[in-house]
């Protein structure tokens, strides 16, 4: 798979899924964002593939591989589920993915109200036009802005703590509107348990919809 399609096609993929059951619900999230936010709660994980080789230059598949996708509205999720039992497969740019199975992820316990997340994508921050990376200063507190904006959107409490714990190294994707820099992340988050359902079903930072910040 070329690099630029691994998060360059994501959008198009998951609006798809929707689109297949909910046109309208696919024109809102597409044009405006989540009812009057420019927020869209939905998030994916790019294609991954735990035994690809390696290949320079290229980002290598296999033919057994994983795409995760969640959503903390019900209702969207119900839309990407039902599109995805019905698929044999899905076009992500230029490859075809064949659909084998179909599984539903149980949500962690987080009834004491901490979280550790840790990304399987880069996490997209920005402060003042520029991404971030976690080791960089304002890097915790525009994160902890970013989960309090989505606690707002989906009527949740929004008193949250950012810690990050670890992080990997600086990655660089180019989409369709341009790139976008990030790495992946471990991050422990102190929020109310519905929040934290929420983060876990939706992702970390900015894009998650181009398969940005997936938690796993």
């Amino acid at each position: 798979m070329a690099w630029e399609q691994v998060h360059g096609s994501a959008r198009a993929v998951v609006y798809d899924l929707i689109r297949e059951q909910d046109p309208g619900i696919a024109k809102e999230l597409h044009d405006t964002g989540w009812q009057g936010s420019p927020l869209r709660p939905v998030g994916t994980s790019p294609p991954l593939f735990p035994r690809a080789r390696h290949k320079a230059g290229v980002y290598p598949t296999s033919p057994d591989g994983v795409v995760w996708m969640g959503s903390p509205v019900p209702r969207i999720a119900a839309c990407m589920l039902a599109a995805l039992a019905g698929r044999r497969e899905i076009r992500w740019g230029s490859v075809v993915l064949s659909v084998k199975g179909v599984q539903l992820d149980p949500v962690a316990d987080h009834s004491s109200g901490v979280g550790v997340f840790d990304t399987v994508s880069p996490v997209l921050v920005k402060h003042q036009n520029r991404y971030l990376l976690p080791e960089d200063p304002h890097f915790a507190e525009r994160l902890m802005h970013n989960v309090r904006h989505k606690a707002d959107d989906l009527g949740l409490p929004n008193e949250a703590e950012v810690e990050v714990l670890d992080a990997g190294p600086r990655r660089r994707f180019h989409v369709a509107k341009g790139f976008r820099i990030g790495a992946r992340a471990r991050v422990r988050i102190a929020a109310a348990p519905r929040l934290l359902d929420a983060l876990y079903e939706w992702g970390l930072g900015l894009s998650t919809v181009e398969g940005f910040g997936w938690i796993r």
